[in-house]
């Protein structure tokens, strides 16, 4: 049996409580390993700071729809060397194939003493993993509910939403910090434009998906929903600040300072008030109205530079 002393609080900054679980994860699994002044930059770097998704409706199950093969090459990216196994839809004929393969990488990132960044962990968000008992054929996970629990190696990739995805994180490579910045404005540019692949409204289009659910198509059903969406991404935010405040790049991280507060300004207002009331809701929209102004800014700031 191996388990490492792990717990979230080790982790990245997370204002909200409602960080996206994968940024969320792999920030942990990089503090917790020899790379960890990496970890609030790879939130950036992976281009995830940038990414938003929203649905019609709201549901928080759009911020899982999107092409998961990338976490590899987002994360590497930001100057780690990442291992990776997927196993999604319509792929049952290499199910035992994919999870023992995850198996294995999951166990050598925690021999190394980091843990393993993974999907549907006690809930359909990411988790990490921190433990194996090859005696009890056991993995100790951690929830992004914040519940330590084990799991059987059977049990991977087989729950509520029965797909696979493992991250580690196994090294760092030779990328400058320059070539890193610019690939990661490309990545930011590519999915603020809407260009990733993704099923609902992504990237700057999020926002009036969001706001119509506070103006004209509010229901008071979808109230937890907003303030998923709005700690979600408001969280992510203050990532893109600190990483352009470290890159010298002080236009984007004003604009990403102003993006951040005014995001974390709607998720207080949020909590701290009634939705019913029209006047929070119509209060709430213009503060994400003005962090749009400030995002489509810092998009055109980012074009300028890319181009």
């Amino acid at each position: 049996m191996k388990k490492l002393d792990v717990s979230w609080d080790r982790g990245v900054y997370d204002r909200t409580g409602y960080l996206f679980s994968f940024a969320k994860s792999l920030g942990l699994a990089v503090k917790c390993s020899p790379y960890a002044e990496f970890a609030e930059d790879i939130i950036a770097t992976s281009g995830f700071a940038f990414r938003m998704w929203a649905a019609e409706d709201l549901c928080p199950s759009a911020t899982s729809i999107w092409d998961f093969d990338g976490q590899k090459p987002w994360v590497e990216n930001g100057g780690l060397q990442c291992g990776y196994v997927g196993r999604y839809w319509n792929m049952d004929q290499v199910e035992e194939e994919k999870r023992l393969a995850a198996l294995e990488i999951i166990k050598e990132s925690i021999d190394r003493g980091i843990p393993a960044v993974a999907w549907d962990l006690g809930v359909p968000e990411w988790g990490a993993v921190i433990g194996y008992d090859d005696d009890w054929q056991k993995l100790t996970v951690l929830s992004v509910t914040g519940r330590e629990e084990e799991m059987s190696y059977d049990q991977l990739g087989k729950g509520e939403i029965p797909i696979l995805s493992v991250l580690t994180v196994k090294g760092r490579s030779t990328k400058s910090p320059e070539h890193i910045l610019k690939d990661t404005l490309r990545l930011a540019a590519f999915h603020l434009n809407g260009m990733e692949w993704c099923s609902n409204a992504s990237g700057l289009s999020a926002y009036p998906v969001i706001v119509k659910n506070l103006r004209e198509s509010f229901n008071p059903e979808r109230s937890w929903n907003i303030e998923y969406y709005l700690g979600t991404y408001g969280g992510l935010k203050y990532f893109a600040h600190r990483y352009f405040a470290k890159m010298n790049l002080m236009e984007l991280a004003r604009l990403y300072e102003n993006v951040y507060l005014l995001w974390q300004q709607a998720f207080d207002l949020k909590q701290k008030e009634d939705l019913n009331n029209v006047k929070v809701r119509s209060k709430i929209a213009e503060l994400l109205e003005d962090a749009y102004e400030n995002e489509r800014k810092a998009l055109e700031v980012i074009s300028g530079l890319t181009s």
